[in-house]
């Protein structure tokens, strides 16, 4: 996996091939505005950027979303044996509590300071405390977010960043 060498904070709508790509790989069309943010050795995108709000002004907590599907499905895998309880036991809470803080400041500052109406919430994936979803902490960490579970996750499914 590979960082997207034209990621970055925008919000920006993929290119062509990529809304294609992510749509293929949701199995719906994208609800708001992504960022390809990483990509499979083989240039397929693997985890995408969110805008903090969808198209219909929805808010959407999580900011990064795992689409690779060999990855989601590692993953899911580990989630299924008990790797959520697993990563709460491994990682301290104080470690997850601040990994949260940081998400949610990263998603937050997106927010215009003038903006009207329900915003997103929680920090990875939504969650306020603990964990709740692998696939978000992963997705955050391979976007080089400072995630502990997310690199829990991503040595407990064989992954070691290049």
């Amino acid at each position: 996996m590979t960082p997207h060498p034209e990621a970055g904070v925008g919000g920006k709508v993929g290119s062509d091939p990529d809304v294609i790509a992510v749509a293929e790989l949701l199995g719906r069309e994208p609800a708001g505005e992504f960022e390809v943010v990483v990509r499979s050795d083989e240039g397929a995108p693997a985890v995408i950027e969110n805008t903090p709000f969808l198209f219909d002004g929805t808010p959407m907590p999580t900011r990064y979303w795992l689409i690779d599907p060999c990855l989601r499905e590692a993953v899911s895998r580990l989630e299924s044996t008990g790797g959520v309880r697993q990563a709460e036991a491994a990682v301290p809470v104080e470690q997850v509590a601040a990994a949260h803080l940081r998400y949610a400041a990263e998603r937050d500052s997106l927010v215009g300071a003038d903006h009207q109406g329900p915003k997103p919430s929680g920090g990875v994936g939504g969650t306020r405390q603990g964990v709740k979803c692998l696939h978000a902490h992963l997705a955050w960490w391979l976007a080089g977010g400072d995630d502990p579970v997310g690199e829990w996750t991503a040595q407990r499914i064989g992954l070691h960043p290049s």
